[in-house]
């Protein structure tokens, strides 16, 4: 039985996860520098021990509702490849192992979404599963857009 070990959070009512192995770390919302003409998705950068990183509005990428941060936003550092990335969230909940068997699928589940994984019900909790490859690709392939490359 395998098992994933993976870090919830919410944005509005409902609650996210992501594979830990690919979180950094998890950190308080702080100044990010606007980049020109970037998505409206993409809030910034930051420099964060020395590495400037994007960081990406979840709840904007998702087409979620726009809120204002709170004392409880926070920006999931991830990193996938040589790729890092943070993403606002509303705030962080827990790390949780769940069985990769009670992910189900999302299609299975009566609809698909690009960036979704699986859905989980944990304890009464509906957890949502992010792929971090595919939020990358559509976050990193748009700022590569900005930069020309």
């Amino acid at each position: 039985m395998d098992m994933v070990k993976i870090v919830a959070f919410t944005l509005g009512e409902e609650e996210y996860a992501l594979d830990i192995e690919h979180v950094q770390s998890i950190e308080r919302i702080q100044h990010i520098t606007r980049v020109p003409n970037a998505p409206t998705f993409v809030k910034g950068v930051i420099n964060l021990r020395g590495h400037v990183t994007p960081i990406i509005d979840l709840r904007s990428l998702l087409k979620i509702e726009q809120v204002d941060y709170t004392d409880n936003t926070r920006i999931i550092m991830t990193k996938l490849d040589e790729i890092e990335l943070g993403l606002i969230v509303d705030q962080t909940k827990d790390v949780m192992d769940v069985k990769a068997e009670d992910f189900e699928a999302p299609a299975s589940c009566g609809f698909d979404s690009e960036y979704i994984g699986g859905i989980a019900n944990i304890q009464g909790r509906l957890i949502i599963l992010l792929k971090l490859a595919e939020l990358m690709e559509a976050s990193v392939g748009d700022l590569q857009q900005v930069d020309g490359k």
